[in-house]
């Protein structure tokens, strides 16, 4: 019985922090490749993320281009699940490095799986509805260009056909292997 209340809780604690570790995290993918501040996507992010950011950004300002505030504070939300997922499961908290190097890896996974979700629904759509126009659509163009031109330069479409998303994933994919799992594996052995 208090297996099931414990895979609960972590289930719980897992969505709960997981969707606002993707709204943080989409607010500096989207802050990075300057997509358009208007977009109701783009405001809608901005005001669930704007409270704990604006302090934030008093003490850390933003350099060299990069929003270094959203860069803490998915460190700090990402790291404070990993306390209480290992707090509810077995009771102790991680070591400081193994806890670094569990949220870098996991910040790490994240977005790999933003851009993997936001390129294979930029293929769905362009076959189900090639050229539709969606706020969604545009934000999910803004994210995914920077990624797939490097690759399209590489391979040409050809007969129509763009292959540059079939490359980019099969590169992120490649990524998730050879950098995420390992450290993880490294990050869950310094916790202990």
């Amino acid at each position: 019985m208090g297996g099931s209340f414990i895979q609960a809780a972590v289930f719980l604690i897992e969505i709960i922090f997981g969707l606002y570790i993707l709204a943080v995290l989409l607010r500096f993918l989207l802050a990075r490749v300057r997509a358009d501040f208007y977009n109701p996507l783009s405001q809608f992010i901005v005001k669930i993320t704007n409270p704990p950011i604006k302090p934030l950004r008093r003490l850390i300002p933003g350099y060299f281009g990069i929003d270094w505030p959203s860069i803490v504070l998915l460190f700090l939300v990402q790291g404070l699940e990993i306390i209480l997922i290992s707090l509810v499961a077995s009771g102790h908290v991680p070591s400081p490095l193994g806890l670094f190097v569990l949220t870098l890896a996991y910040l790490i996974k994240e977005v790999i799986y933003v851009y993997l979700f936001i390129i294979f629904i930029q293929i769905v759509i362009s076959w189900i509805n090639p050229g539709a126009y969606n706020p969604i659509t545009v934000i999910m163009y803004q994210l995914s260009e920077p990624i797939l031109k490097p690759a399209r330069k590489l391979i040409p479409s050809a007969g129509g056909f763009d292959f540059s998303p079939m490359v980019v994933i099969i590169c992120l994919q490649l990524l998730m292997i050879l950098l995420t799992s390992p450290l993880m594996k490294l990050g869950a052995q310094l916790a202990r």
